[in-house]
């Protein structure tokens, strides 16, 4: 029989996760140790900035590194779209971040049936879109056919294309049909932000962007400003916020100064040493978010001659001076690694996560190898976004390392918009530095919906039957039903291809103000303001 799941009241399962409010000064030995030690901490455990009662009012003053790109507003591929996403929409069911237990959202419970192919979800009768208009299983149909659109290129498109039929009769509840099992149903209804169909055009342009969330949309100057109010209506009750105004700083020392002069209350881009510092400075909150995993990776188009050689792209692999990224870029917090896989995945092999370990003659023997069967290996681009200092400080890294064995690459930074559509578009000429999400979800999640990794379709041009062939496999099963021998051999089609190369898993970070309470984060990385409130 299958198994119902109970509604029960809740509040937004990741904006009452454990926040870790974290003093960075002395402390790089236990950031390590939060990796791989708190990711199972219960998400209903808080450290509060706290000063105590929670205060209305007040507009919170967010600095932020890029604009919003409306083509791009599902693909969580800006810190502005992140803020976007998480304060104007809501999503079906909600991931605390330190599991992936579904928990209600929109979605008060809901019954899988034995095969795994139909999914009947139980809706609330109480959400409104900003718009006044009430939402119902009609919605939800819309939204999961947006994302099926090739055109928005969302990341788990091939999963929204997968559910087949909607039983939309009932006004507050809906039956999905399946193609086949989906072992990431459960992370496609977390990820999905229930879209107003009414306003579908305006937000194409830009001009409106409308959900059922705890903040309204107001205005957007591009380039410049992104402003929301309070949604009064909100069905969990009202924010304390009047509003947030999100200013677009691409500078991270201008964030930080403007941090440190009161002109702005939180800011989501700085490097990881400004952050270290405003963490010694008590006026200062350094917030990191466990469960919310990122992992920064060089990505290498192998359509490219010198890279079309598996024994180049092992080569880089070794040759990547792990330890020092992890160490001098990320100040310690994060963990260096050959496998995407954070250690509480049922994918995560401590062996083979050391596969590429540093390892010049490794790396100089294999260029040698490759050259002497005449493989040319010019100078090679290496793209990143020239906006956020981390890449730039990782690329400058991996270029002397690469240089250590034979293998010469040229600086090529870029707008973050850029490097995003080449990477959607797959247009990268060689070597790119980026980072990515999606490994601290469902596994096949990775494997068939992540621009880096989709076996279907990669940035990386790679084609390879066996890591297709598992990908579909492991994705094609019942949620819990994997066998964790498939994740392994997955991994090991990860290894072989070498197409996408892993530095390191981080977690994400912002700075704020000591008068800023009660921030939350989901797990896909957008800051949550609903419980947030500023002291006087």
């Amino acid at each position: 029989m299958s198994t119902p799941v109970s509604a029960h009241p809740h509040r937004r399962a990741h904006q009452r996760s454990r926040r870790h409010l974290i003093r960075l000064a002395g402390a790089l030995v236990a950031l390590l140790t939060l990796v791989t030690a708190t990711a199972c901490s219960s998400a209903v455990d808080e450290l509060k900035s706290g000063s105590g009662e929670r205060q209305e009012g007040g507009t919170l003053r967010v600095g932020a590194l890029q604009d919003i790109v409306p083509a791009r507003i599902f693909t969580n591929s800006s810190d502005s779209i992140n803020v976007l996403i998480g304060s104007v929409y809501d999503s079906l069911i909600d991931y605390p971040l330190d599991s992936l237990d579904p928990k209600p959202s929109l979605a008060t419970s809901w019954q899988l049936s034995d095969d795994g192919k139909q999914l009947t979800l139980q809706l609330r009768d109480d959400v409104k879109f900003h718009s006044g208009r009430p939402f119902t299983s009609k919605d939800v149909e819309f939204s999961i056919k947006t994302w099926a659109d090739p055109a928005w290129t969302v990341q788990l498109q091939r999963t929204a294309a997968a559910i087949t039929g909607f039983d939309t009769t009932d006004e507050h509840a809906i039956t999905l049909t399946f193609a086949h099992p989906l072992s990431n149903i459960f992370d496609l209804l977390d990820m999905l932000p229930i879209i107003d169909q009414d306003t579908i055009d305006q937000l194409r342009e830009g001009k409106a962007f409308v959900g059922t969330g705890p903040f309204e949309f107001k205005s957007w100057s591009p380039g410049a400003k992104i402003q929301f109010t309070r949604n009064d209506d909100y069905w969990r009750g009202k924010p304390a916020l009047d509003g947030i105004d999100v200013s677009v700083i691409p500078d991270p020392q201008a964030q930080v100064a403007q941090l440190r002069s009161h002109q702005l209350d939180l800011i989501l881009g700085a490097s990881y040493r400004d952050f270290e510092s405003l963490g010694k400075d008590d006026q200062f909150n350094v917030n990191q978010w466990d469960g919310a995993e990122g992992q920064v990776y060089v990505g290498t188009n192998v359509t490219n001659p010198a890279l079309s050689d598996v024994r180049v792209r092992q080569a880089i692999a070794y040759a990547l001076d792990r330890k020092r990224v992890v160490d001098e870029v990320f100040r310690g917090a994060g963990v260096p690694i050959s496998l995407p896989w954070p250690d509480y995945s049922p994918a995560y092999d401590a062996t083979a996560n050391g596969t590429y370990d540093y390892d010049l003659d490794q790396a100089k023997k294999l260029v040698d190898e490759a050259k002497a069967d005449g493989v040319k290996i010019p100078k090679l681009p290496l793209t990143y976004p020239s906006e956020n200092p981390i890449y730039g400080a990782i690329a400058q890294i991996a270029q002397a390392d690469l240089a250590k064995v034979g293998i010469e690459v040229e600086l090529d930074p870029q707008e973050q918009a850029q490097v995003i559509q080449q990477l959607i578009g797959a247009k990268f000429p060689a070597l790119w530095i980026l980072s990515h999400g999606y490994a601290n979800w469902t596994p096949s999640t990775l494997a068939v919906s992540a621009y880096p990794f989709n076996a279907e379709h990669n940035a990386s041009l790679y084609v390879d039957k066996d890591y297709q062939a598992i990908a579909d496999k492991v994705w094609k099963e019942k949620p819990d039903a994997v066998d964790t021998a498939d994740y392994a051999t997955l991994s090991q089609a990860l290894l072989k291809g070498s197409f996408l190369l892993e530095i390191a898993i981080t977690l994400p970070q912002d700075a704020s103000s000591t008068q800023v309470h009660d921030i939350g984060q989901t797990k896909r990385g957008e800051p949550v303001f609903y419980d947030t409130y500023l002291s006087k």
